[in-house]
């Protein structure tokens, strides 16, 4: 069988018994089992599974997938990641974990990120780093490193991985993916372990466009054990691609996003050549300044780090996961449990969201982000007006090699500038491949809407997938 067959096709032999449920479990545990050691994505497969296999009839029958370590899953390690959760287990599925197996899907394992979520490169778990396929020596992006890795290398036909601020949209253009952030609110985050709450959300990983709108149709719809969920049913986001543009259309570049001092020249070559194309297919092209987007991932830094504090709090070894073992005060165990269970990065965004909730710096930072947040949404919201949609490069670099911004975080950050906006402010992207550089390493585009806007999304990029093709590349040493 084809290592990188994408749902679809999947499916349709499935449909024709060209193959069973336990010979695809097979295969997939088999692949994990030849490349896992070479890349490090997977820290847990299932194999009590691979006799049990999915009775349900529905859109994903027999197809497995691996879920992001900070998604829970009923009997399972949900660690985040993080030394301070090796020892939970999840009591219950995460409501995208359900939605999935009520679809027939089947749960392969558990993929390794960054702890708890923190992280852009695949470099800060305790389980170790993980390799991009397709040069181990770079990253996978993150912090949904492992399960980007997995389906980029065909261990699974496709993952579910999480979002804050690109987490999914970076690791899917650093191996020629798909990705989206979904409009906030439109999955649910019940069972997700919580970094930044307002901006959290699960979003699919996936070979090609209409996998990732299958996927994605199921995620979808309102949650009872999640208020922030929008009150609106599922959405069938396959239903209207048909390899063609909406009449009328009309695609805003955002200006920034051909600036030559802060991205790679081959992505502003890519990006300028999907531009050409799009406009040869019918696209109306508008070029849109958007001026808050410079401060987008200064917002965010301050925003997702007080929520993290936050959030993190409640880990001190009382309750469940690691507690220190040699403390006789009980104030010295919550420290030492701290001090133990969470690794640096974590203990900096820790640090960094208290003192910007903090007493005579609130008003000054936190609060100030709020209100930049509201202006930048208000920014997009004029944009929407003029445009149907916007699109930029997903990133602002090729993949970097693994170590190269250890003592410059800033810059890893900034990377960051065209994917931490939509989740400040709540609004989908989609990322897809857009063209391979000179070394052979992916490049992204990324689609972006108002709220609800995700069925728009996926026939443009549908149409954009199939015409361009650059989806079928595929990493060396895989088959």
């Amino acid at each position: 069988m084809n290592p990188f067959i994408t749902i679809k096709e999947l499916k349709e032999k499935l449909a024709r018994k060209e193959i069973n449920q336990k010979e695809i479990l097979d295969f997939y545990t088999q692949r994990i089992k030849k490349y896992n050691s070479k890349l490090n994505c997977v820290i847990e497969t299932f194999t009590d599974n691979l006799n049990n296999t999915n009775s349900q009839i529905g859109a994903l029958s027999g197809i497995p997938f691996i879920a992001k370590d900070n998604i829970c899953q009923n009997g399972r390690i949900a660690s985040a990641g993080s030394k301070i959760l090796s020892n939970y287990k999840a009591p219950y599925d995460a409501t995208v974990i359900s939605k999935l197996k009520e679809a027939g899907a089947i749960p392969l394992g558990r993929g390794n990120c960054d702890e708890f979520a923190m992280g852009a490169s695949g470099e800060y778990s305790n389980y170790g780093v993980t390799n991009n396929p397709w040069d181990i020596t770079r990253t996978p992006g993150g912090s949904s490193a492992g399960p980007a890795a997995a389906v980029s290398a065909g261990l699974v036909p496709f993952a579910i991985g999480t979002e804050t601020g690109g987490s999914v949209r970076q690791p899917a253009s650093f191996c020629n993916l798909v990705g989206l952030y979904p409009t906030y609110g439109r999955n649910s985050r019940y069972g997700l372990i919580a970094f930044a709450s307002s901006t959290d959300q699960a979003g699919p990983i996936t070979r090609t466009v209409y996998d990732n709108a299958l996927v994605a149709s199921i995620l979808s719809g309102q949650d009872k054990h999640d208020s922030t969920t929008l009150q609106l049913p599922a959405q069938d986001y396959t239903k209207d691609l048909d390899g063609k543009l909406p009449d009328n259309f009309t695609l805003g570049v955002i200006k920034d996003s051909l600036n030559p001092d802060g991205i790679d020249p081959q992505i502003i070559d890519s990006f300028t050549k999907a531009i050409s194309h799009l406009e040869k297919m019918g696209a109306k092209i508008k070029y849109i300044d958007i001026p808050m987007l410079k401060y987008g991932v200064a917002i965010y830094f301050i925003i997702s780090r007080a929520e993290g504090a936050s959030n993190l709090s409640r880990y001190d070894g009382t309750l469940y996961g690691h507690r220190a073992q040699e403390s006789t005060q009980l104030h010295d165990m919550y420290i030492k449990t701290r001090q133990e269970g969470f690794g640096q990065e974590v203990k900096i965004r820790i640090l960094t969201g208290n003192y910007v909730l903090s007493s005579g710096y609130k008003d000054a930072y936190y609060n100030k982000a709020l209100q930049a947040r509201n202006i930048l949404r208000a920014e997009f919201e004029k944009a929407f007006q003029e445009v149907t949609l916007l699109t930029s490069p997903t990133v602002s670099m090729l993949p970097f090699k693994l170590g190269q911004f250890v003592g410059d975080a800033l810059t890893m950050f900034l990377a960051d500038c065209f994917t931490v906006p939509q989740c400040v402010i709540g609004t989908p992207g989609l990322s897809l491949p857009c063209g391979l550089s000179r070394e052979r390493l992916p490049i992204g585009i990324q689609f972006l809407g108002p709220r609800l806007s995700e069925m728009l999304i996926y026939k443009v990029a549908y149409a954009y997938e199939q015409s361009t093709g650059h989806y079928l590349n595929n990493p060396a040493g895989y088959d």
